[in-house]
């Protein structure tokens, strides 16, 4: 079994979890950082090595350099990685995201290739590499939507954190397949949510939303709007069971269930009551095309996914990966009990 891990973005809203997860589980990880300076963003995680008695190991790397995984790579036996940004508005997609998961990926790759002992690669990828809008499954004639699917509809002048992610992971499966030295495993959550790990800074787009959620956002009216959504521990756990079992491969779609921003605000309500200025009905469609603005999401983001039905197969997740889903109203329950 593997035992020396290295993860890229190990700090972040996903990747202190795992962190957390491998080291309880007595791996050695070796965590690559921008600035080890920086020690608010992993101290937490050395106490949690400490504590354990496991291995906490510092590399210094940046996804745009050529080479810099490399020392890290060297004598791991699997890379998880997780490290690409997730912002949904940018001035310069190419730059700020496109190029950096990209070249990330690339460089990550290549030090598993040159590193000699690199047997398995789990990557973090998203459902945005699956599918771009909800209108989808009507233009393609799906009844549903799993991993076969590739986003083809998400291009860099539109929804580019989408296109970002499947070209990544396209150049993931790319370099893979040029390769026997080491095995790829992906996975593919929908919209991660829950807490962080205790004492961890994020600044996660998941957080922003549901703090837009709790302090009255869409207190006029939810979006008939559809996500899948997945626990960001579940997301977690996933990874580890990609690692461990041997038959894992290929793509695996993440998701407790997929449901309406509407309906998330019941659970909330169900849990809260009255604490939190929620909505109380679902804003038509064509209000939406008039505020959208003010939200930050295009004419076209409106037009292509809301009003759409969305319904996703997490089979092979549960069947394979064996994954024990957390219910959403305990992962909201959480999320907000520590926002609150």
């Amino acid at each position: 079994m593997a035992k020396t891990i290295m993860i890229t973005g190990g700090t972040g809203y996903i990747g202190a979890w795992l962190t957390k997860m491998l080291l309880e589980k007595g791996y050695t990880v070796r965590l690559t950082v921008r600035d080890k300076n920086r020690t608010e963003k992993y101290a937490p995680l050395q106490e949690i090595a400490t504590s354990t008695g496991s291995s906490l190991d510092l590399y210094e790397a940046d996804l745009l350099k050529d080479g810099s995984f490399d020392e890290a790579a060297r004598g791991a036996d699997a890379i998880m990685h997780i490290a690409s940004p997730f912002i949904l508005k940018v001035k310069d997609p190419q730059k700020d995201l496109i190029q950096p998961a990209v070249n990330g990926t690339r460089n990550v790759l290549g030090a598993a290739s040159r590193s000699g002992s690199v047997k398995k690669v789990v990557l973090t990828s998203s459902i945005a590499a699956i599918m771009g809008d909800n209108v989808e499954m009507v233009e393609k004639g799906l009844s549903e939507i799993d991993e076969t699917q590739f986003n083809t509809s998400s291009r860099p002048d539109n929804q580019p954190y989408q296109y970002s992610k499947v070209t990544a992971e396209k150049e993931a499966w790319k370099l893979h397949d040029a390769q026997t030295d080491w095995k790829l495993v992906v996975i593919n959550p929908s919209f991660v949510m829950g807490p962080t790990l205790e004492n961890i800074p994020s600044d996660s787009e998941s957080l922003k939303f549901m703090k837009g959620m709790i302090s009255g956002k869409f207190a006029t009216g939810a979006p008939d709007l559809k996500f899948g959504f997945v626990d960001v521990r579940d997301v977690a756990r996933a990874h580890v069971l990609a690692l461990e079992n041997d038959d894992a491969s290929g793509r695996f779609l993440l998701a407790e269930r997929a449901t309406g921003v509407f309906d998330l605000a019941q659970l909330l309500t169900d849990e809260f009551g009255d604490k939190f200025k929620l909505p109380k009905s679902i804003a038509p469609k064509f209000l939406l095309y008039l505020t959208g603005w003010m939200f930050g999401v295009t004419f076209s983001f409106v037009k292509r996914n809301v009003g759409y039905d969305l319904k996703l197969n997490t089979s092979r997740s549960r069947e394979i990966l064996r994954l024990k889903y957390t219910d959403l109203k305990i992962t909201v329950r959480d999320m907000v009990n520590q926002m609150s």
